[in-house]
């Protein structure tokens, strides 16, 4: 019997290789069991306060200093375990408004890695928020069809907008985002920087804006723009392409993720949530991280609860009034301790008047007898 002919190694381990992405690819989204959230979703609120002309979308944190954040856990998306935290800290999410615009910073601890052009080696961040009225946190939208039934039809009122920032290509303090090349191509594209602009129904339905099952649409944009920093990088000039990976693997610190977008835009494909000033909106932050230098995939990723949380939008008024309530406090107050302290010294005063022993001076009277 002729023997049977062993493959060469290399071509086995290849086989392996192709066999494993194979079943990530296929396993990618499934859930191990039951879903189960415990969280007090109710009592968590973002603030976006009208704060104009405070910051600049470079990555930088320090023009955030005053605004105040809320900071959260991150746990598994899949499987939101306590005992599985990300174990390099947690994230800081802080929003403001301008009135046209709206700011997000992300800022998670973290050691600094970077891999040139290798996106599920380096660090990642998304932001999800609800469009459709019965669009669930989980499931991204929650809709029942599947992949080849989901259209804007079938699964009406689930639609979820996205931002996805995979700083792979892009260089630290650098903007991306919406730029005219994709823009006019009509899509929600990013071929610089892979800050991308999407929409989704569940999971496996997930398009850039402008695309999707029933074809393309040449109306849509890219309408974010973001940039990222880490805190052990030094150099203020501005980083170029040749300076990658601009900093050392394994540098302590923290991330910052930077991102600004229109209150409200131009789509009318139902794929970008619309901002109203005075009301809330249902958000969700999420992180990828290659921990152990393992690269992460599309479903590994952390998020800052097992739903929503409410952003609300404040006005300029509220700010206003809480300002003016303040101010009327202070000036009430200190008329009032000034008037105390007035009359305490009037008090003082009579107290001692009364007190003080009194003497009369004897006048001899004079009488003249005639």
């Amino acid at each position: 019997m002729p023997r049977r002919r062993r493959p060469p190694p290399l071509l086995l381990l290849l086989l392996l290789g192709l066999a494993a992405f194979a079943v990530a690819r296929v396993a990618s989204h499934q859930e191990s069991g039951e879903w189960r959230c415990e969280s007090d979703s109710a009592e968590i609120r973002l603030q976006a306060e009208f704060r104009p002309g405070v910051v600049a979308v470079d990555g930088r944190p320090g023009d955030w200093d005053a605004v105040d954040g809320s900071e959260f856990a991150l746990l598994p998306a899949l499987d939101p375990d306590a005992d599985k935290e990300f174990n390099g800290g947690k994230m800081t999410v802080k929003a403001l408004h301008d009135g046209k615009d709206v700011f997000f910073l992300l800022q998670v601890d973290g050691d600094y890695v970077y891999s040139p052009g290798n996106s599920n080696k380096c660090p990642s961040v998304a932001l999800m928020f609800q469009i459709g009225e019965s669009a669930t946190y989980h499931d991204m939208g929650g809709c029942k069809e599947g992949k080849d039934t989901c259209t804007s039809k079938t699964c009406k009122g689930h639609e979820v907008d996205m931002m996805h920032f995979s700083i792979g290509n892009a260089i630290p303090g650098r903007l991306y985002g919406g730029n005219p090349i994709d823009n006019a191509e009509g899509n929600g594209g990013d071929r610089f920087g892979h800050l991308v602009d999407l929409y989704a129904w569940t999971p496996h339905c997930r398009y850039l804006d402008g695309t999707g099952p029933s074809g393309n649409d040449s109306s849509a944009q890219n309408n974010w723009r973001g940039a990222w920093w880490h805190s052990s990088l030094s150099l203020q000039s501005g980083f170029v392409q040749e300076d990658s990976p601009y900093g050392s693997d394994g540098g302590k610190g923290t991330y910052y993720f930077e991102f600004s977008r229109p209150l409200r835009t131009m789509d009318c494909l139902q794929q970008d949530v619309q901002f109203t000033i005075g009301e809330s909106s249902k958000v969700s932050a999420a992180f990828w991280y290659p921990v152990d230098g393992t690269p992460w995939h599309g479903s590994g990723h952390f998020t800052i609860n097992c739903d929503w949380v409410s952003l609300d939008i404040t006005s300029a008024g509220s700010l206003l009034t809480k300002s003016t309530s303040t101010s009327s406090w202070d000036v009430a107050s200190m008329f009032s301790l000034l008037f105390s302290v007035i009359a305490l010294c009037l008090s003082i005063f009579a107290i001692y008047r009364l007190s003080r022993p009194r003497s009369f001076q004897f006048s001899p009277v004079e009488v003249s007898m005639e």
